[in-house]
C-alpha cells in the first residue's frame, strides 16, 4: 500500500475531525495510507502582512523538517489553508536567502531544512492515481445528486500555488466529483472567498457571504455544495444557522466535504457522518441502498 506523510493541521483535529476520518477511509479503499507526521506544528496561517515577520513561519518550517526526517520528499494535507501556507513559506524559504538564513538561526536546535519537500493536496494524490481508477472504485453511483463544487480562494490563489492551471475557470474539482456519478453544477461564486478569516469576530458578515454563495449554487440547480477546505465547510455549514435566524424563509442546503462524497460513492459500509450543522441524512438515506456497480 502506498504511504504518504500527512499533515492534518489544527482544524482536522477539532471541528473537522469527521472530514479527516472520511479522507483516511477513502485512502484505504483506493490503496494508500496517510501517515500522520510526529510532532507537527500549526501551519501558522494567521500571519501578518509584514514582509519581515519571520517568526510566524517557524512552525511551518519545523513541520517541513519533520517530513524531511522521514526520508520521503512528499507531504500531504487535506486543508486548503494549510496547503497555501505550506507552499508559500516553502517557496519563500527556497527563493529568499535572507529569509532562509534568519529562519535557520531561529531554529538552531533543529536539523537544517534543505527545502526539498513537495507539498501536496489530497486532490493531487487522487489525480496521480487517475480519474479512471476513481470511477472503477465506485460502489454506489450518486446519479441524480446535483452538486456544486466550491473552491473558495486559497486553492487557487496565488496562481503559482494553484491546484488548477486555470485559476479563473478551474475544473479539476468538478472532474473528481463527476467520477462518483453525481451531476456537477457550475455556479458563479464557486471561487469567491467565504470570509473564513472574519468568521470569529464578524460572524454576521460571514453569514451574509454564506447566503450569497448558497443562493448562487441553488439558482444554478445545486442541491448540495461540496467543499475542499475545512474552514469553508465550517462557514458554509454552520453560518447558515444565522441566516435562518434573520431570514425565516431561507431553506438550508447541506454541505459535504469532498472526502465524504467520495466515501459515499466508494464505500460499501453504512455511513453516519457527525459534525454537520445542516442535516445531511437525506443524502445518506437516498444512496444507502442504491444498486451497486457490478
Amino acid at each position: 500500500m502506498l504511504k504518504y506523510n500527512y499533515f492534518p493541521g489544527c482544524t482536522l483535529k477539532t471541528t473537522a475531525k469527521q472530514l479527516e476520518v472520511s479522507a483516511i477511509n477513502v485512502g484505504k479503499i483506493l490503496g494508500f495510507e496517510l501517515v500522520e507526521l510526529p510532532r507537527w506544528h500549526c501551519c501558522g496561517t494567521v500571519v501578518t502582512l509584514a514582509s519581515d515577520d519571520k517568526i510566524r513561519s517557524i512552525g511551518t518550517i519545523r513541520t517541513l523538517i519533520r517530513a524531511q526526517e522521514t526520508g520521503d520528499d512528499k507531504l500531504v494535507t487535506i486543508c486548503s489553508v494549510c496547503l497555501n501556507t505550506l507552499r508559500r513559506i516553502n517557496a519563500r524559504f527556497r527563493d529568499d536567502d535572507e529569509f532562509r538564513d534568519a529562519v535557520l538561526k531561529f531554529m538552531d536546535d533543529e536539523p537544517p531544512y534543505e527545502g526539498n519537500i513537495k507539498v501536496l493536496h489530497y486532490v493531487d494524490i487522487l489525480l496521480e492515481l487517475g480519474l479512471d481508477k476513481l470511477r472503477k472504485a465506485v460502489k454506489r453511483k450518486l446519479e441524480g445528486l446535483k452538486v456544486g463544487a466550491y473552491y473558495g480562494c486559497l486553492l487557487l490563489r496565488p496562481a503559482e500555488f494553484s491546484i488548477d492551471p486555470n485559476t479563473e475557470r478551474p475544473t479539476v474539482l468538478e472532474q473528481i466529483i463527476a467520477t462518483t456519478g453525481a451531476e456537477v453544477v457550475d455556479f458563479p461564486l464557486k471561487i469567491e472567498c467565504c470570509g473564513s478569516f472574519e468568521t470569529v469576530h464578524k460572524p454576521d458578515f460571514v453569514a451574509q457571504r454564506t447566503y450569497e454563495i448558497v443562493e448562487s449554487a441553488r439558482r444554478a440547480g445545486a442541491e448540495t455544495i461540496v467543499t475542499f477546505c475545512p474552514l469553508c465547510h465550517f462557514n458554509l455549514d454552520r453560518r447558515q444557522k444565522i441566516i435562518m435566524q434573520v431570514n425565516p424563509g431561507f431553506k438550508p442546503m447541506p454541505i459535504l466535504y469532498f472526502t465524504e462524497l467520495l466515501e459515499l460513492a466508494l464505500s460499501e459500509e453504512e455511513l453516519s457522518w457527525e459534525g454537520h450543522e445542516i442535516d445531511v441524512s437525506d443524502i445518506l438515506r437516498r444512496y444507502a441502498t442504491i444498486k451497486k456497480e457490478a
